[in-house]
Parts: structure tokens; sequence; C-alpha cells
């Protein structure tokens, strides 16, 4: 145990007395408290040698220019929040499942989240958030692999008569407020879906919770074995299908908006809630960086839903690690085409130049820095067995255990793609489709997390490894580094619950009472970081 992991079980650290004088006389004062993450420091300043009065140097170090630190164990809410953020979430479980069903029924790949962005944007406003579409969520240019405008216009004008119908069978808001066909705008049109929403309570800590929302590329099954075929929630889009769980993503993000939403009152800071298309292919989370939504960031989270009979036991893992960076090309190469039998040798064969390339990414040397990973997942090309090919395309990927390797990685297929068509004759051109770095939880707060939720939410277990490897890639690494490169602190979690089939399967499906348990955390979790007690500034 490192530490900063010892350094945080103190019930009374060896300032404490100190800390609790300038607490006093700042209350005599009556002057400000300034918000300072000193454990966002502490794992930079101590190592498991450090001694007690080392630490207590490098804690009056670390501090010198903060008015006051004050212990948050020395400031007790009022009530138990927690058991009303729980009720609440009990109240509104029927709710969650209603949006679940309605996001399952109409999943949308990347960028085409139209639909689903507007009615989470319809939702956070009516809830009181101030609420961001549009080109305000991602960047110009920072999106990869846009559908072209032929499929945007399409899926568009589908969502909007869908939209209009619904509108002429339920008469409108009674109430006045927006409805989701007001948010289907041109800007959305152009697939810059995606939604932010920001409640805003004052002075104190920046805490953003990120949730994915978009769905696969694949059928989804229509048998009577399937439960969502057999209800009727099952996709109506053809050709996607929310099989990895970001359906549940969007639905516990609107949960946790509600919660907090009623709490409000009893937070101090700003909670940003962030909708992200294009997860799947990791092609929007940098987009959103670029963006800037992500700084000034305090505390971020997200989570996935996770197979409950995976090696984790618990309803949460409060943290992973080891999630592999990575980089998707679609390679194109391009020849000549000619008679296969009367002139081959007048043409360039694009589908040889294809083959050698993926043979070749199949011999890339492994790395000692750490895993690797390459696959060619399709390809592409030719008309005839009598022609030569004068087009082929290969659609591939490289991972590694860190960003540093998953480079080298990416550098040794450049050249062996660019090789490969060289050999015949043909030229190569490599579109990148999406990447993502690696990235780590923060271990303070993970056991942070995982003390809240044994303190106060005793109906859920957490894992008894709390801080998991992750051998998959997820572009929320660029949400954490950006946060932890301004002293942030990041987790990437994982919400425990039953599958009837893994996920990206076609007869993917989840016990819904994941989708309380995850708003009910998130939530806490912002309560106990924004919350009565907690560091203001």
């Amino acid at each position: 145990m490192d530490g900063c992991s010892r350094l945080i079980q103190f019930k009374k650290p060896p300032v404490f007395s100190f800390v609790l004088v300038l607490t006093v006389y700042h209350k005599i004062q009556r002057k400000p408290t300034k918000f300072l993450p000193f454990t966002i420091k502490c794992d930079r300043l101590i190592n498991e040698n450090t001694s007690l009065k080392e630490i207590d140097k490098k804690y009056m170090e670390t501090n010198r220019e903060a008015d006051l630190y004050t212990p948050k164990e020395a400031l007790k809410p009022k009530g138990d929040m927690y058991a009303q953020i729980t009720q609440i979430g009990d109240s509104i479980q029927e709710k969650l499942v209603e949006f679940r069903r309605d996001f399952h029924k109409h999943p949308e790949t990347a960028w085409l989240e139209m639909r689903t962005s507007a009615i989470i944007a319809e939702e956070l406003t009516r809830l009181g958030y101030k609420v961001l579409t549009g080109k305000a969520v991602c960047r110009e240019g920072s999106r990869l692999s846009v559908p072209g405008n032929d499929i945007l216009e399409e899926h568009y004008r589908r969502v909007k008569a869908e939209a209009t119908i619904e509108r002429k069978m339920d008469g409108g808001n009674e109430d006045g407020m927006p409805e989701y066909i007001d948010y289907l705008n041109g800007e959305m049109a152009e697939g810059y879906t995606g939604v932010v929403g920001i409640l805003d309570c004052g002075e104190g800590p920046v805490a953003a919770l990120r949730f994915d929302i978009d769905a696969l590329p694949m059928e989804e099954d229509t048998s009577e074995k399937h439960r969502p075929a057999r209800e009727g929630f099952a996709s109506a889009n053809h050709g996607m299908m929310h099989a990895c769980g970001h359906d549940c993503h969007a639905a516990i993000g609107l949960g946790t908006a509600r919660i907090l939403a009623s709490v409000r009152g009893q937070l101090h800071g700003t909670v940003k809630l962030l909708f992200q298309p294009g997860e799947e292919g990791v092609r929007g989370a940098n987009a959103m960086v670029e963006a800037g939504h992500l700084d000034g960031v305090d505390y971020f989270a997200g989570t996935h839903v996770a197979p409950d009979n995976s090696a984790d036991d618990g309803d949460i893992t409060p943290g992973t690690y080891g999630s592999l960076a990575t980089c998707k090309y679609d390679v194109y190469f391009r020849g000549k085409s000619a008679h296969a039998g009367g002139f081959p040798e007048m043409g360039r064969n694009a589908v040889l130049a294809a083959a050698h390339a993926v043979v070749g990414l199949a011999g890339i040397s492994r790395h000692s820095g750490g895993i690797t990973r390459v696959n060619v997942g399709s390809i592409r090309g030719g008309t005839s067995s009598n022609v030569v090919a004068d087009e082929a395309v290969i659609s591939m990927e490289v991972r590694g255990e860190t960003t540093e390797v998953n480079a080298y990685m990416e550098e040794r297929a450049i050249e062996i793609c660019r090789a490969a068509a060289m050999m015949e004759g043909c030229t190569c051109e490599m579109e990148l489709m999406g990447h993502a770095p690696s990235q780590t939880s923060d271990i303070l707060f993970i056991e942070r997390i995982a003390g809240m939720v044994r303190e106060h939410l005793p109906q859920y277990t957490v894992s008894s490894n709390p801080n998991v490897q992750n051998w998959g890639s997820e572009d929320i690494g660029f949400m954490m580094k950006r946060v932890q490169e301004q002293g942030g602190q990041a987790v990437y979690m994982r919400t425990m619950t039953a599958m009837a089939s893994p996920q990206h399967t076609v007869r993917f499906d989840v016990d819904e009472t994941v989708l309380k348990k995850g708003a009910v955390i998130f939530a806490s979790i912002i309560y106990d970081l924004l919350g009565e007690g907690e560091i203001k500034r």
C-alpha cells in the first residue's frame, strides 16, 4: 500500500489540531474558504517510504498558498441525503426503464444520434439545466469518421418526420416547454450530435460525468427468445442495435440528472453531464475535449455496464486501469485494372497489395514496453476473377498497453501498408477512423468512491478488487487525460449487471435494475464531492 493510501486512512492526521485551530480562526474572521485539491497533489509528493514527519511537512508545503483546508470528516451534512437520493432513485426507476427502452428501440450509430440527443436535451431543459447542443458540443474538425452527407440527410429527414407524427399524436407539451423536435436543427442534421447539461450550484468544485449514447452497426435478433423483441422494444432501425449498453448509459445519465435537480439546493459547485456521441470506434470524446468541456474540471467519472459474472464481484468497480490505447484505419490500395489472362503485366493488383499488408501487419514485432494488439477486421476489393483488381480496402487497428507502445504499433503499421502497396506498384491512402489514449483511474478518487458506497449505500457492494485491468479501448481516456493534466482526478468505473447475452451480440439485454443503481451511485458521488461538508472555493 502506497503512502497516499496510508495517509487517507488517518482519522486524525498529524496536522489535524492545526487545521482545527485554523478552522476556528477563519470562522471568527469570516474569511472565504478556498478550494485546494490536496488529494490530487499528494500522490506526486508521497511514496511508500515517506515518514509521518515528512508527510506533515509535505502537507504544509502543498497547502501554504491556501487559506484553509478543512477535512471532510470534520463537517457533517444535515440529514441523510444519501437515503433521500436512494428514495428518489426508487421513485424514478419506471421512468428510467421507459427511457432505456425508447433508446433501445431507436438506436443510432456514431454522429447519427439525432433523436437520442434531442430527447436528452428536452429532458435536461425540463429539469432546469443549461443545455448545449450542436456545434457547441463537439469542435468542428475534430470529429472522426463522420457519415456522408447523403446518410446524414436521410436519417435526419426520417427522425424529423417521426417526431412530427409524435407531436401530432401527443398534442404537444401542455406546459409550453420545448419538445425534442425543437432540438432537431440544422447543426444536428450535419451530424453534430451529443448534449452537455450544466447545473450551476454556486461556488465550489466542478464535477463532470460522461455517458456515451451511440449504438452499434449490427442487426438485432427478432425471435421470441429475445426479450426486447418479445416485449416490443427491439431495434426499429435497420442495421443498428444497442448491443453494448449505451442505451442504459443514456438512461442512467437522465436518472442522475433528475436526482441532482431534486437535491441541487444541497450542492455547492458545478455539475457537467456529458452525453457523448461516437464512442464505438473511439471517434467522439476528443471532439468534446477540444470544445473545452473538460477545462477547469476538478473531478471526472464515467462508467460502463459490465457483466456480473465476470471476474469482478460486487455492484460497482470504482476504477479501472490499463485501458489500451488504439488507432483504427481504413487503408485504401489503388492500382490499375487489366485482363488477368491476356495482359496481366499491364495491371497493378490492389487486392494483392492488400493481402501483403494483411500478412505483414500480423508479423509486427511485439514491444517490451507492454501488451500489443493488431487486427484486420475486413478486406474488400476487386470485381471478377479475370480482372486485375484496381481497388481494395482493409479496415485495421492496432492497440498498445500505453500510448507510447501504441505509437510504435501505429508507425510500423503505416510502414507495412505503404511498403505492401509499393511492392505491387500501387498507391496507399490511410484514413484515421478513430483513436484513443490509454487511461488509468486515480487511486485516491477510487478509494473515496469505494468508501462512500460502503458507508452510505449499504444496498450496494464494492468489488473486492476496486481497480481492475481493462483490456479494451475507450476514448474516455481523452477526457480523463485532460482532467488529470490540469491537476484533477478521474475514474472510469464498471457498474455490474446480469446480461442475457454478452455485449456486441444480437441478443444483448440487461437487468434493468442497473439503471437505478447507476443513477443513485453517480448522484451520490456528486453529493459526496459537492454536498454540504465538502471543500468550497
